[in-house]
């Protein structure tokens, strides 16, 4: 049975009085999932066109390797900044 990669891509919306923390914890966010076991490709960035939205993609090598970026993330600074906020994620598994 082949492993399928894991691919996670969409939006959060960032109230303008909660941006500051947000901004702040998205930084090691981001580089404690770089650092993961699984991780190929995370980014986190401004939309260019919508005031407040963070674009996000994401890449994990297997369901494992994700499934162990959700837990770990729940439990994060960057779960507690966000907690609450918008998000509209597509997740899908391909090659």
């Amino acid at each position: 049975m082949t492993a399928h990669k894991i691919y996670l891509s969409g939006h959060m919306d960032i109230p303008l009085d909660r941006m500051e923390n947000v901004t702040k914890a998205v930084v090691d966010h981001i580089n404690l999932t770089r650092a993961e076991a699984g991780c190929i490709s995370f980014e986190v960035t401004p939309c260019p066109d919508v005031s407040g939205r963070f674009l996000v993609n994401e890449i994990f090598t297997n369901q494992a390797a994700f499934d162990h970026h959700q837990t770990r993330t729940k439990a994060s600074p960057w779960a507690e900044a966000t907690a609450g906020l918008p998000r509209d994620y597509t997740i899908t598994k391909g090659p």
